[in-house]
């Protein structure tokens, strides 16, 4: 063992840096101690649960368990279809570490149960929280570290960069992007999932105390409890306008192509249970409408419809580009999609003068609170929310009246407490 291994192994004994501050991230390395490299979780890897024994095992040592739970999900993006979990760990103090694999246990509602009202802490929560809510795993409350690290003021928020700067160890990162998928799974793989919660908790420890210190906590739990309030997303409107390249599509027969095409390549990768772009790429489909070919032959010669592709496949695909140049006009998509909002501010020096000041006006000053609270711009307040209230004022622009009409756009107290004032003087700047 080398002495690196036994460092680690060591590191339950070692004190977290609690005392770290978000200036810390952004020192030299010649500032501080090298980091310690994590290289075993301090009870080994443990194994991999996939059967209705192992999951009941899992159940009563996390239900014995104290304090938070540590929680991390790993999903296939890239290759599967969809954003579903394929592993799920877990850490607990009294129940150690736990590595379920949701496909021989897709239902985790008695996991989730035997939880109870304990504190979830996870990293960037809003990614992983979906893919669990879809084994029947879902947080009462929460606490989300990379947000933590966002209201702390650290520059890098990652986890591998928080857990360095903040406790001192330095993560392996390497299998982020890997197929988790795959069965079984290799065991650098699962050393690295079960890593990843080994010091979730210490790491919301030091952060809770980082945040006390900043006079900042209270404003964290308001935003953790927001998030696990939050309901499900709803599915998005034309999902295919989000294809990559779709600013090249002008006209709206082009558009019904991308739109038939998309169509098309999402039916097949759902099938398949592979990631559409796997099946045929974003550039290929704009590429075709772009070109809209009158045959497979004139199709083949596209970018991104090369010789591998065989006849079946290529006719697929211009039996889609037919059908777009066959929709009368009626039936094709409107360019855009429609305006709920202001328009684009950079078209309201033209549309409304006297709005475009006060947008200028409340930009400027939520600019600076935000450096003079050490925090990003969108977490104190986001940009839609300034920019509907410049848009469309309330018709007496109160402190009471901007409180309520903050409120009523999802505003959080802390936020409204924090930019009321200079949100309403904003609103009386005058066009120049």
């Amino acid at each position: 063992m080398t002495d690196a291994q036994e460092t680690a192994d060591d590191h339950t004994l070692r004190t977290p840096r609690s005392t770290a501050s978000p200036a810390d991230a952004t020192e030299g390395p010649d500032l501080k101690p090298a980091p310690v490299p994590l290289l075993e979780p301090r009870e080994g890897i443990p194994p991999v649960v996939a059967t209705a024994d192992g999951l009941a095992e899992v159940v009563a040592a996390f239900a014995a368990g104290t304090g938070p739970v540590a929680v991390d999900a790993e999903r296939a993006s890239g290759y599967r279809y969809g954003q579903r979990a394929y592993l799920v760990q877990l850490r607990r103090d009294g129940a150690g570490s736990a590595l379920v694999d949701p496909v021989g246990c897709p239902d985790l509602s008695t996991l989730n149960a035997a939880l109870g009202d304990a504190e979830w802490v996870l990293h960037a929560a809003t990614q992983d929280l979906p893919c669990l809510r879809e084994i029947g795993m879902t947080p009462q409350r929460l606490f989300d570290t990379e947000l933590a690290g966002r209201l702390a003021g650290f520059a890098r928020v990652g986890l591998g960069a928080m857990v360095e700067s903040v406790l001192g160890f330095a993560l392996e990162k390497g299998h982020s992007a890997v197929d988790w998928s795959t069965r079984p799974l290799p065991e650098p793989w699962l050393r690295y999932a079960a890593l990843d919660v080994e010091l979730l908790v210490d790491l919301r420890n030091a952060l809770e105390q980082e945040l006390e210190q900043q006079g900042k906590l209270e404003w964290a739990r308001q935003e953790f409890a927001a998030i696990a309030a939050a309901p499900p997303a709803p599915p998005r409107k034309d999902p295919w306008r989000r294809t990559s390249g779709m600013h090249k599509v002008r006209r709206r027969r082009q558009m019904a192509v991308v739109r038939e095409m998309w169509s098309v390549r999402d039916r097949i990768a759902q099938r398949r249970d592979i990631s559409p772009g796997k099946v045929l790429g974003d550039a290929a489909i704009v590429e075709a409408a772009l070109a809209m070919p009158t045959a497979a032959q004139a199709l083949a010669m596209l970018p991104g419809f090369g010789h591998r592709m065989g006849r079946r496949q290529l006719d697929q695909w211009q039996t889609a580009v037919d059908r777009a140049r066959a929709l009368p006009e009626t039936e094709l998509p409107q360019p855009g999609q429609p305006v709920t909002g202001p328009p684009p501010p950079r078209a309201w020096a033209d549309k409304d003068p006297a709005a475009a000041a006060r947008l200028s006006a409340a930009r400027a000053a939520v600019t600076q609170l935000a450096e003079d609270l050490n925090l990003p711009q969108e977490n104190l307040i986001t940009p839609d929310t300034v920019r509907r209230l410049c848009w469309e004022p309330p018709a007496d622009a109160t402190p009471e009246a901007v409180s309520a009409f903050l409120s009523d756009h999802g505003a959080r107290p802390w936020q409204i407490e924090q930019t009321v004032t200079l949100l309403t003087q904003a609103l009386k700047a005058e066009a120049a």
